[in-house]
């Protein structure tokens, strides 16, 4: 369950102009506007799958403060800016979709300390594409993933980001 942004299709994307398109794909990688950017001088995108795989490879050619900036993008689940309403349109339907906007005092207590203890160990946001999870499940997932090494969890973190992405390109991009 995402929010419903205005769909667009892939033609119609391969034809915007530079800005357009950073805008139209900007919620893609957590208003992390430096990839719609740099992407857009490979278009034509013959599929959704081709945009993604770009989208990740730019990613992956990047030097490590640019991956650790765009993880710290992405907000805590259940965390301050949820409470606030601060979370994007996509990551707030998102959080709603895992139940997360639900919680138990006692489910938000337990999230607010994995998230602080996560946070001091690796120095950036606990990071899950929750599309498929509920509540119990995030917080297991938590538990399970603060065992990891840094490096580990680096890792682990971006391989969600790309899922994230991949289920908002599904969501905006009608092929």
């Amino acid at each position: 369950m995402t929010a419903k942004a205005q769909q667009i299709t892939l033609s119609d994307l391969n034809r915007l102009s530079a800005p357009e398109f950073t805008q139209a794909l900007s919620g893609i990688f957590e208003n992390t506007s430096w990839i719609p950017e740099q992407v857009y001088q490979n278009r034509p995108f013959t599929s959704v799958d081709h945009l993604h795989e770009a989208m990740v490879a730019l990613v992956e050619k990047a030097d490590s403060d640019a991956k650790l900036a765009l993880i710290c993008e992405h907000p805590e689940l259940a965390g301050r800016a949820a409470v606030r309403g601060e979370l994007t349109p996509e990551s707030t339907a998102e959080q709603a979709g895992a139940g997360l906007d639900a919680c138990t005092q006692e489910e938000f207590d337990t999230l607010t300390v994995l998230n602080q203890t996560y946070r001091e160990k690796f120095g950036f946001p606990f990071i899950l594409a929750v599309r498929g999870h509920n509540r119990a499940s995030v917080i297991a997932e938590f538990r399970r993933r603060s065992r990891l090494t840094p490096e580990q969890e680096m890792f682990e973190s971006l391989r969600q980001i790309y899922k994230i992405a991949r289920f908002r390109l599904d969501d905006l991009i009608v092929e």
